[in-house]
Formats: structure tokens, sequence, C-alpha cells
């Protein structure tokens, strides 16, 4: 699973910084932000967030700031976050003078290019956590979001507060999205998925059925889902379903995260004229298919009947998800159709979240 970050500031962030030389140069000026310790603790303990610190300390290391000043207050600035449960998985420290413009100076990224690893790091759902404009700007060439940590209006920040509070109430009703980009030979599939959506999206895989039973999970699950693929559909339709199926599942296992406050479980049983569809669905971490639904029929509109099992089972295998479909009927039409719309009226009773809720739902403690 991708991670999320938080990127942030450290003077007048974290710590206040002092108005007359900004240097915390000794234990006297160390004075924390208030309500930083009890609420960046909440956001650590029980948040979805990796979170780093970046910060600007101006010739850290020459005659102007020596380094014997600098860390005994940063040293203890640390330990008492740790007091509170924050651990900075990392520490990027520039030292440089802005008239350097050196490229490892806030806003511009040198320092943080291993973030840009889209296998690695979710950018686009993290956040930059700054007290300037500056940081409003490297949230902007990192491809995040941000919060400026001030009282003045800045429209080209996500959020403006200068209150942790509201910051970690903010951070923890973010809306679950994921964006998937899945390249083979065979296939090109790009996926937008947002949790908290209401329905909306376009479906195009080049298989007009397919489309169609996509639409039912999109409308029927409130989800919001774009799904644009481009496969040998020359050979069959093979790949296109089954990678499709693959890039759903991981899209739904990344905007999940690790699953806090959800209902975990869905289950429905949908009647569609003479067809009875069960699905029943567990978000357990754990990939498993039980399909009882014979077809007869070679196709059903453009898609071979043989694929409707391939494709729930490939989206259990990267969703990590229990699946157990039953379905009886006559018409096979109506036999996938309501299978569909089943599957997507159980994600939404599993994927349902209480913001209040903050515990994963397991007594294992991980999903």
């Amino acid at each position: 699973m991708r991670k999320k970050v938080l990127f942030i500031d450290r003077d007048g962030t974290l710590i206040v910084e002092p108005p007359t030389d900004y240097q915390v140069d000794s234990l006297e000026k160390l004075e924390f932000i208030p309500k930083v310790l009890t609420w960046l603790g909440k956001i650590t303990n029980e948040l979805d967030y990796e979170v780093v610190m970046v910060t600007n300390q101006d010739g850290l290391g020459t005659d102007s700031y020596p380094e014997s000043t600098f860390w005994p207050a940063h040293d203890k600035m640390l330990k008492t976050f740790e007091g509170e449960g924050v651990t900075f998985k990392a520490q990027h420290i520039d030292r440089t003078f802005e008239e350097e413009k050196a490229d490892t100076r806030k806003p511009r990224t040198g320092m943080l290019t291993a973030y840009f690893d889209s296998e690695k790091y979710d950018l686009e759902n993290s956040f930059v956590i700054g007290d300037r404009k500056t940081d409003v700007e490297l949230a902007q060439n990192l491809g995040s979001k941000s919060i400026y940590f001030h009282t003045e209006a800045f429209d080209d920040a996500t959020l403006v507060s200068d209150d942790w509070e509201e910051i970690f109430y903010y951070l923890k009703g973010q809306s679950r999205t994921a964006h998937i980009h899945r390249k083979t030979y065979e296939t090109d599939i790009a996926i937008h998925l947002d949790l908290d959506g209401n329905g909306k999206g376009e479906i195009q895989t080049g298989i007009g059925f397919f489309d169609h039973m996509l639409e039912q999970v999109k409308k029927h699950a409130g989800i919001d889902l774009s799904i644009k693929v481009n496969g040998d559909l020359y050979i069959d339709e093979h790949h296109t379903i089954e990678d499709t199926a693959l890039a759903l599942g991981e899209a739904f296992y990344n905007a999940l995260g690790d699953k806090r406050g959800i209902e975990r479980y869905g289950f429905y049983l949908l009647a569609m004229d003479e067809t009875l569809a069960q699905v029943a669905l567990d978000f357990s971490g754990r990939p498993w298919l039980v399909w009882n639904a014979p077809f007869n029929r070679e196709r059903v509109g453009g898609m071979p009947t043989e694929m409707f099992m391939h494709f729930f089972k490939s989206f259990s295998d990267t969703s990590k998800a229990n699946l157990n479909i039953k379905v009886e009927g006559d018409n096979e039409h109506h036999m996938i159709e309501s299978i569909f719309k089943g599957f997507a009226r159980a994600i939404k009773m599993a994927i349902k979240r209480d913001v209040n809720n903050n515990e994963i739902p397991s007594t294992k403690g991980v999903l």
C-alpha cells in the first residue's frame, strides 16, 4: 500500500520561531506551538500518514549558526515529541542560504526526491504543513495538498489553519481516493476511485456489456469511479477484463488504507425479475472467492461468461477481499447484472465509515 506523507515545517509550525534572529539556538528559546504535542500525537497514532520534518536552517554549521547551538534544542524537541508518541520517519534539514538557490532548499524538492516513487508514496493525498507561503509552493512542486499554518487567507492552500486540533479533524475526515495506472504490453488502464463520492465518473473499457456492469458498481455503491482502458481486444476480451479487475481491486485496497472505522463486512440479497443474487463481502486482507453462479450461454453482450468468475477472482486478489457469490435464475443477462448490483450494494455497506471511530475492525489489530 502506498504511503501518504505529512511534510511538516519546524520553526513556526512545530515550535515558535524567534521574531528577532529566527534561530532556536538555545534551550531557553525552545517553545512549542500550542496544542501541537497533543494533536500531532493523535495524528501520528490514529491516522494513516508517515510524518517527516522538512526545514530550512539558514547557514547551519557556519559561524552564523554553529551546530553546537542548534542540536541541543533540536534534540530536546524530538525527545519531547517522542514522549507523545511522535517519531519523525525522516528529518530533511537544508543548511543553505536563500541566495544560494540550492535545489535542496524549500520550496525546491532536492531533499525529497525519494518521495517521487509512485509505487511507494501517494503524493496526491499527502500534505505539506507550514507557516510560510513557500511551504504551499513546496506542496505544489510535490503534487501534494497543503495546510497553510496561519491566520491569513491564502487561496492557493488546501486548508488555512493555525490550530492543530482543527488540522487533526480535517485530516481525519479526508476522502478516500486512489489513482491507478496499470500498463502492460496487453493493456493500458487508468482508474480514479473516490469511496466518498456520489456515483460520478466515466467508464470506457471497449466492451459495451462490461461498461454496463461497471456502471452498476459505480451507481449502486455510491462511489465516484472513472475507468479508461486501451486493451488488445483484437486478440480477445480476456486481458482487458482481467487487468481491469486487478487494477480496480488495487484501487480499493489503496483507498481503504488501514480500514479504521469502516464496517468491513457487506452483504446483500438482490432480486431482479426471476433472478435472486446473494453477495457477501469482507475486506479482510485475505483474498478468497466462493463462486456458485452457473452460466450456459457463451456470451452475454460482448463479454464471455467464463470471464465473470475471473473478474471477481482478480478483484478479490488485489483488493485482498473475501467474496462469496451465488445466483439463481433463468435469464443470464439478469443473473450477471443482479450479481454486479449486489456486489455494489455489499461494497457500499462494507466501506461505510464512522470518522469518530478510530478502531480497526479486527481483534488482530490489523487488516
